[in-house]
């Protein structure tokens, strides 16, 4: 069950798309404002919805920021009542990943949440269950960071385990080979980039059924 996160402060509206989403089988957490969400950013939340104007001194703005220093991958929609093509800039910008302007269907924003939840985590991963997913074949429990097929582990090292979780956080975008060692090695990594190399072949050894394609010249994608 995917979590979403929504930023809202006018209750009535914030009511009715809860209700919706609750709906779609979504677990739901609201806000009313920008300083209570501010103190969630660090929780598991897949997706969130902010709306850019709120009550107090933190805005959507401030809340898209922090976030992306969080998580540079996690879905965010942003909804604003001023149709502007400023705020829309503004908001894409910073990070966003959509916009919805204030009057909306409330079945169009909840076409575009199941849209980003699958361009984001895969179509293929919508099996996705607390802390337990299903990704082509393949089980994987986050809490123990145990991949298993047909009830069997799968005893993956810490690093491919590191780059599996990292493709499918990512599925569909490619990455050079630059960009994975910061994200699986960390930036203080000053070896040679070829070990990416042998760590994706590594993993599609153990993987067989996950589909990395290699990007010549450049680096990886998962794709679905």
């Amino acid at each position: 069950m995917y979590k979403i996160g929504l930023v809202e402060d006018e209750r009535n509206l914030s009511s009715l798309v809860e209700k919706y989403l609750k709906a779609e089988n979504y677990e739901v957490i609201t806000f009313y404002n920008g300083e209570d969400a501010q103190e969630s950013i660090s929780e598991d939340i897949d997706l969130w919805i902010l709306d850019i104007m709120l009550p107090g001194v933190i805005s959507g703005y401030d809340l898209i920021k922090e976030i992306r220093a969080k998580n540079e991958s996690k879905p965010i929609i942003f909804t604003s009542a001023r149709d502007q093509d400023i705020d829309k800039i503004m908001g894409l910008e910073l990070g966003s990943d959509d916009y919805i302007a204030k009057p909306y269907s409330i079945r169009e924003l909840m076409l575009r949440v199941k849209n980003l939840l699958n361009r984001s985590y895969g179509n293929k991963a919508s099996a996705k269950q607390g802390n337990t997913e299903e990704f082509n074949g393949y089980i994987i429990n986050y809490d123990k960071r145990i991949v298993t097929e047909n009830d069997v582990n799968i005893n993956l090292t810490s690093k491919e385990y590191d780059l599996l979780l990292f493709l499918i956080q990512n599925n569909t975008k490619a990455f050079s080979r630059d960009q994975i060692l910061d994200k699986v090695w960390g930036n203080d990594y000053f070896g040679s980039d070829r070990v990416v190399d042998d760590l994706v072949r590594r993993l599609r050894q153990k993987m067989p059924n996950l589909s990395v394609e290699t990007i010549y010249g450049y680096g990886y994608r998962l794709s679905i």
